[in-house]
């Protein structure tokens, strides 16, 4: 049985998609920052991934915390083991998002991180 070059690279595109679309379903998407401390309360207690630049860090004895800028909006990542990464990392962390108080237009929150992925 011969199979045409129209119908060969018809399966070669169905599959690509199909392999495509199994990517995307298995990626969780990033939240802005912003979107977090606009709403506060929407997300406080729920587990959120962020992306972003680390642009402060400190960490003591395997405890961290770092601020994580993502262009829309910076927050404080605290951290209970692995330290906290280098300044100029650029880092995705999920962990569970946590809102303070909001005064005005200032909103303080932490992300209390459970997973740290180097970007």
């Amino acid at each position: 049985m011969r199979v045409s070059s129209a119908t060969w690279i018809s399966r070669a595109l169905l599959a690509a998609l199909a392999v495509g679309l199994l990517a995307i379903a298995g990626c969780t998407s990033t939240t802005p920052i912003k979107t977090l401390l606009d709403n506060p309360g929407s997300y406080d207690g729920k587990t959120v991934r962020i992306a972003g630049d680390v642009t402060g860090a400190v960490g003591v004895l395997g405890y961290g915390a770092y601020r994580l800028n993502d262009g829309t909006g910076a927050i404080l990542v605290v951290t209970k083991e692995g330290g906290a990464p280098r300044e100029g990392a650029k880092v995705s962390v999920e962990g569970r998002f946590r809102a303070a108080f909001t005064l005005g237009s200032e909103t303080a929150a932490v992300v209390q991180e459970d997973k740290r992925l180097s970007r």
